[in-house]
């Protein structure tokens, strides 16, 4: 496993087929594996696949946009609508906010970006490709409401997953020293 964790790379060149349902399953027991203080499990996974989930995902990209600018042209709503068509399945991460008095809503969400990391490690680990994006969409509270979240809960991101479609090129790994420094 440290083999994949130091070789692992995104991959944005997605294509059918996406995760089997036992494949999405390993990988989804691995994020439920993150560190978690309190052992609160503030984790939630939404899944979209296929068609029909992809273009309805869209949809919610699209009207969050238009609530925060409402003068989008035609060219750019197409172009946020068929976002998640990037890929043949689309995770949202979210981190629940379970408003314990001990447990900070950040540590929640350092919870679910572990969980994140474990589930894009098991999906390159099982031979798919993942790439984790976030951009103003996954900030917007506008995409609160149509996913069925609570205000306090934060979206940690937006997982793309599926096939690669390209070769994926290893890139250098990084120096521990210049990193790392002792105290």
């Amino acid at each position: 496993m440290i083999e994949s964790i130091i070789n692992r790379v995104s991959c944005g060149r997605l294509e059918a087929p996406a995760p089997s349902k036992e494949h999405l399953d390993l990988m989804l027991r691995a994020a439920l594996r993150a560190p978690d203080h309190k052992g609160q499990k503030p984790w939630e996974y939404i899944v979209f696949e296929g068609e029909e989930a992809l273009s309805r995902f869209g949809d919610y990209l699209l009207q969050a946009s238009l609530k925060d600018n409402p003068d989008l042209d035609e060219d750019k709503q197409e172009k946020i609508k068929n976002k998640p068509h990037r890929a043949p399945m689309v995770v949202v991460a979210v981190a629940k906010a379970k408003n314990n008095p001990k447990v900070p809503h950040v540590e929640e969400i350092l919870s679910a970006g572990a969980g994140v990391q474990n589930l894009i490690l098991g999906a390159y680990d099982l031979g798919y490709g993942a790439y984790w994006r976030t951009g103003s969409l996954a900030f917007n509270d506008h995409m609160k409401q149509p996913l069925g979240l609570d205000f306090e809960d934060t979206i940690v991101g937006f997982i793309y997953l599926g096939t690669p479609s390209v070769e994926l090129k290893s890139k250098p790994v990084p120096e521990v020293d210049d990193f790392v420094r002792w105290g």
